[in-house]
């Protein structure tokens, strides 16, 4: 059964950082490329970064580029996203899923970027 578990999510001020967890289990990890996707208020769900786990190949959305970085944990299925200089326009619900997108979604984690 695959299932994703976010955390880390928060209010913070503009140009405040946060650091998400995922922890992903049904899935053959090691072979999996990972990502984290948002969603926000009334918008579309959009990709917002993802990882190659077995080589590290790391990809971004333009509007993170420079500001997120995506990385896996050292010891079990753990994916992260660390996010600076965070802008109001990245409140969102934050989820993780893999590439190719399972049907089984975890509820996410609300980060709230605002002053």
């Amino acid at each position: 059964q695959v299932q994703f578990a976010e955390s880390g999510g928060g209010l913070v001020q503009p140009g405040g950082s946060l650091r998400l967890s995922c922890v992903a289990s049904g899935i053959s990890f090691s072979r999996s490329t990972m990502a984290w996707y948002r969603q926000a208020p009334g918008k579309q769900r959009e990709w917002v970064a993802s990882i190659s786990i077995s080589t590290s190949f790391t990809q971004y959305r333009d509007s993170v580029k420079g500001r997120f970085t995506i990385s896996r944990g050292s010891a079990g299925n753990t994916v992260y996203l660390q996010m600076n200089s965070l802008r109001p326009e990245d409140t969102a619900v934050y989820y993780c899923n893999r590439i190719p997108i399972s049907d089984s979604w975890g509820q996410g984690t609300q980060v709230t970027v605002s002053s």
